[in-house]
């Protein structure tokens, strides 16, 4: 599972980020009040991570603290509730006040949030109230931030020069050490990257390395 990233802050989107981690680009949702407290482009930025897998899709969506990320995973669980949903809830009352809506029993306050109806917000206090409080116990731990300023933020790259023929396997291996490396910074273990990037290497000999990371990934991805 892909729990947190660092890189560089490329691109900002209305819902979603690109973020430059050596070289490989990752697409993370985040709510708009994630999105106002990013820092600009070009610079250093951390989230916390919850990776969807889907038959035909993969999306990452990104929180500042990891009480927020458990907000997440626990408002998912509650039927009619998705991701995106979820995430609009948490833009609008935030962690905190999203525990303290629930914990209240305040079905007008998630309510507000956009696309959430009073039948949903009903049945989102119902199910979560008992567990907000074990949350909101661990609140203090979990609202650290996930910080980047040990990150070095390394310059966009030049444009590539053609390649030659003659240097294919140079790309390949490149590519193939790349892959590797992202999926071992992604927190995945050694030994299950390698063998995820080498079953893809294998099947798409001409796979760079954003291909080879996204097809190991789906490899990876709990079943």
């Amino acid at each position: 599972m892909i729990g947190r990233i660092s890189g560089r802050l490329d691109w900002r989107g209305a819902d979603h980020v690109l973020i430059d981690v050596r070289g490989v680009g990752y697409i993370v949702h985040v709510n708009d009040r994630t999105l106002a407290g990013l820092p600009g482009l070009g610079e250093a930025v951390s989230l916390y991570t919850e990776l969807l897998v889907r038959e035909d899709l993969l999306q990452l969506f990104g929180f500042p603290t990891m009480l927020e990320k458990e907000w997440h995973r626990l408002l998912v669980t509650v039927q009619g509730v998705g991701a995106k949903a979820a995430m609009a809830i948490l833009g609008t009352l935030g962690a905190e006040g999203t525990a303290r809506a629930i914990t209240l029993g305040d079905a007008r306050a998630v309510q507000a949030a956009p696309g959430v109806g009073p039948k949903l917000a009903q049945r989102i206090i119902l199910e979560l109230k008992a567990k907000a409080p074990g949350v909101m116990a661990a609140g203090v731990g979990l609202s650290v931030k996930a910080e980047a300023e040990d990150l070095v933020v390394e310059p966009a790259p030049a444009p590539k020069k053609p390649v030659r023929a003659d240097e294919g396997a140079t790309k390949r291996a490149a590519s193939t050490a790349d892959a590797l490396s992202a999926l071992v910074n992604l927190g995945y273990g050694q030994g299950d990257a390698a063998q995820a990037v080498a079953t893809v290497a294998g099947d798409q000999p001409d796979a760079d390395a954003a291909t080879l990371i996204r097809a190991a990934l789906k490899m990876l991805a709990p079943r």
